[in-house]
């Protein structure tokens, strides 16, 4: 715990076998509660996660990276967290930053707290593909203008939360796909939560997950709809369920109930059970 907060990591998982191990072996002692969600991965990160101590959970079919950061992030605040870290578990950011990053929010410094991978310049030493660091530049750029905030970057996927941030953003409104990641930032600068970040090195390897250029540019378009969302609903000129206090949340009384979209893993038996219905 960190100043009496509980603090979570969560793994959003898919085919992560060959470097969840390296992953979770660097999570610092501090960390009460260690979740992976497997998103229906067809090596065997399910095996691994439970050899590893995980508290897992499996989805009956693979719906995607933002669904399964809607589940990491449902069952870190039915075990109790008040501080959720995500950590990708493919080992492209390193998890002896987990103990800055839940330090800021547990002191009350920040409410939203971001791993950068241009803060300190670490994206192109850690490989980072030349395209994929222009387009972040020249996004990142334009939503700082649309957004009115000075973000370095809003495409880490290293990012923590407080508990007030997750039960207060509409996340049940967002991309199933890679832009849910953009869209929960989009909400926390829309409602008024501070946001921080610390330098994070990152390194680029065949193991790394990272989307292909086809669903890079699908994500750069979603990003851009986003942004555009965000400026209408400021302006007036459109409401978007995207940005609304009354949207779905993860709210109190779901979390009261037994999880019906997902099932912890029991070994040698994977229960499986459908994903939360969008």
């Amino acid at each position: 715990m960190l100043n009496g907060k509980r603090v979570a990591v969560v793994l959003p998982a898919y085919n992560a076998e060959r470097t969840l191990e390296a992953t979770v072996r660097e999570l610092p002692a501090l960390v009460d509660v260690r979740i992976l969600v497997d998103d229906h991965s067809s090596d065997e990160t399910v095996k691994v996660a439970s050899r590893l101590g995980l508290m897992t959970f499996r989805h009956d079919a693979n719906y995607g990276y933002g669904r399964n950061q809607q589940t990491c992030y449902r069952e870190a605040l039915n075990a109790g967290a008040d501080v959720v870290i995500m950590v990708h578990p493919d080992y492209q950011y390193t998890p002896l930053l987990v103990t800055a990053i839940a330090s800021m929010i547990a002191y009350d410094v920040y409410d939203v707290v971001l791993g950068s991978r241009i803060l300190g310049g670490g994206a192109l030493r850690g490989g980072m593909p030349v395209y994929k660091y222009i387009s972040n530049r020249l996004l990142t750029f334009f939503q700082n203008l649309v957004l009115g905030a000075k973000l370095s970057e809003y495409h880490t996927g290293y990012r923590g939360f407080s508990r007030d941030v997750l039960l207060k953003l509409p996340l049940l409104e967002n991309s199933d796909d890679f832009v849910f990641d953009n869209e929960m930032l989009a909400q926390a600068v829309y409602f008024g939560f501070r946001i921080g970040e610390v330098s994070c090195p990152t390194k680029y390897f065949d193991e790394a997950s990272s989307i292909n250029f086809r669903r890079s540019v699908t994500y750069g378009l979603g990003v851009l709809g986003t942004s555009v969302k965000f400026a209408l609903q400021k302006a007036g000129l459109a409401k978007y369920a995207l940005f609304s206090e009354r949207a779905r949340k993860l709210d109190a009384n779901e979390l009261a109930t037994p999880a019906y979209y997902a099932a912890p893993v029991e070994e040698p038996r994977v229960l499986q059970a459908r994903a939360a219905a969008k």
